[in-house]
């Protein structure tokens, strides 16, 4: 089977429908505005769904959700996952999501996590499903496209096989939560900001936490809800009041999150029957109870496909239904770490230590990130970044990796065996793409890696991942 076909006369969930009853093995994948998604089913079942945008972006995101529950899942293994699996560049992405027939990058990097014992298969199951219903739920707004069908030569393990309606139904619903919102709210990928305006101020904000200001400088409301352990839809409805007034603004979805499709009035799917999710079903208007979202709660994945282990207890925050002030949970951090009033001034958040000898990459990193709130510290002179990083001691490292008078690796390996910095991010900034120096990047202590040149979302996407 290989067939391709355009969104003309079939709509998409139409099309999903139709493959459900399919027996064989199939990918079914779409190109629209630049973007590639890849459906994989089995015998009308969905195994797992992805899309070209950022796809390690929405796994880091999804697991630190479940980080909390795991404490196996750390942020050293996430960047050691990201290390392994994540391609170098874009076009490498691009060109394997066009070829569906291999298995995806971050599904391999789920399969290691399984294999390496830092998930359960019932955890991984869980963490698929959430992935599936994110990127389904993006794919069901697609108004135009081009498809084609692929028959999967090679079987890969699977972690979990969801039903294919169940999955629409999750996705109608949550798509009917955010079409509240239209047309204040286009995208969960919009990046929300505080207007500065002593008078809007003083009568929209006296109950706004002052440390959420902080957070609110240039991530998008989904990095939001994992910062605050909240649902997307949870989070838009706490800032929806004063997006209404005027207090906050929305930016447009920075790129290549600007390529999906945005939230529109006219919906292509039916709605929802209330009685096969009783526990997602809320109006962001008028509703009164609570709504918890737990592992229980997911009934498209059968007993059959996953082991019995102890469930976990929550995968995210309760989910109020009305409009309100906003309350922000800060459990998303450890004990030692939490966002708190007292530990957060309206000042800077973090602090962060830059070391290049180009003054050109110094300003670009610097105007990037104190615009975001982060008190930045730039050093030019390598000999001398490490009595200045042991003075300032800053909360992540940016270091170039070329540098004269001595090189990001012997800089990481100095600044490492001080003891103040053995857990401390250090980021390696770097136009050199092989595995060898990746290799050695980690032999040497280093956190991760930005490749030059890099866009101020790499930068904040890389920022977000080990300061959060």
């Amino acid at each position: 089977m290989n067939n391709s076909g355009a969104f003309t006369t079939l709509r998409p969930v139409s099309l999903l429908r139709q493959l459900s009853n399919c027996s064989d093995s199939t990918c079914l994948q779409a190109l629209s505005n630049s973007v590639y998604w890849s459906i994989y089913l089995e015998q009308g079942k969905i195994t797992y769904a992805t899309h070209s945008v950022e796809p390690f972006d929405r796994l880091e995101r999804h697991l630190r959700r479940l980080s909390h529950q795991i404490p196996l899942l750390t942020s050293e293994v996430r960047v050691q996952l990201r290390l392994m699996f994540e391609p170098d560049s874009h076009s490498q992405l691009i060109e394997h999501d066009s070829n569906s027939r291999s298995c995806p990058a971050e599904y391999q990097a789920i399969s290691w996590l399984v294999s390496e014992k830092h998930l359960h298969s019932t955890q991984a199951a869980v963490l698929v499903q959430e992935l599936v219903k994110e990127v389904i739920e993006s794919f069901l707004l697609i108004k135009e496209g081009t498809y084609k069908l692929i028959e999967l030569l090679n079987r890969t393990p699977k972690n979990c096989r969801l039903d294919l309606e169940k999955i629409l139904e999750a996705c109608q619903v949550r798509l009917d939560n955010w079409q509240a919102s239209f047309p204040k709210i286009s995208s969960q990928y919009q990046r929300p900001y505080l207007l500065i305006n002593s008078k809007i101020e003083e009568k929209y904000l006296p109950n706004l936490q002052p440390y959420l200001a902080n957070w609110m400088k240039g991530f998008s409301l989904c990095h939001l809800a994992v910062i605050w352990n909240q649902d997307e839809i949870e989070v838009a409805r706490n800032l929806y009041p004063y997006i209404v007034n005027g207090a906050i603004i929305l930016h447009e979805p920075d790129p290549p999150f600007d390529k999906l499709p945005k939230i529109f009035e006219e919906r292509c799917l039916r709605r929802a029957t209330p009685t096969l999710f009783p526990e997602l079903i809320t109006e962001l208007v008028g509703a009164k109870e609570k709504l918890t979202i737990t592992v229980n709660s997911y009934q498209n994945i059968s007993e059959e496909n996953i082991a019995p282990v102890q469930r976990l207890l929550q995968i995210s925050a309760p989910v109020k239904a009305n409009f309100q002030e906003p309350t922000i949970s800060n459990n998303i951090n450890p004990a030692s770490q939490r966002v708190t009033t007292a530990t957060v001034t309206a000042e800077k958040v973090h602090k962060i230590v830059s070391v290049d000898d180009s003054r050109t990459i110094l300003k670009a990193i610097s105007y990037f990130l104190e615009n975001e709130n982060f008190s930045v510290v730039t050093i030019n002179d390598p000999v001398k970044a490490a009595l200045s990083i042991i003075r300032h001691k800053p909360d992540l490292i940016l270091l170039d990796l070329n540098m004269a008078g001595i090189d990001g690796y012997e800089l990481c390996r100095i600044i490492r065996n001080n003891l103040i910095f053995q857990k401390t991010p250090i980021i390696f900034v770097t136009g050199n793409k092989g595995i060898v120096d990746k290799v050695k990047a980690k032999l040497v202590g280093a956190s991760g890696y930005l490749t030059k040149p890099f866009t101020r979302t790499d930068l904040l996407k890389i920022v977000f991942m080990h300061l959060t």
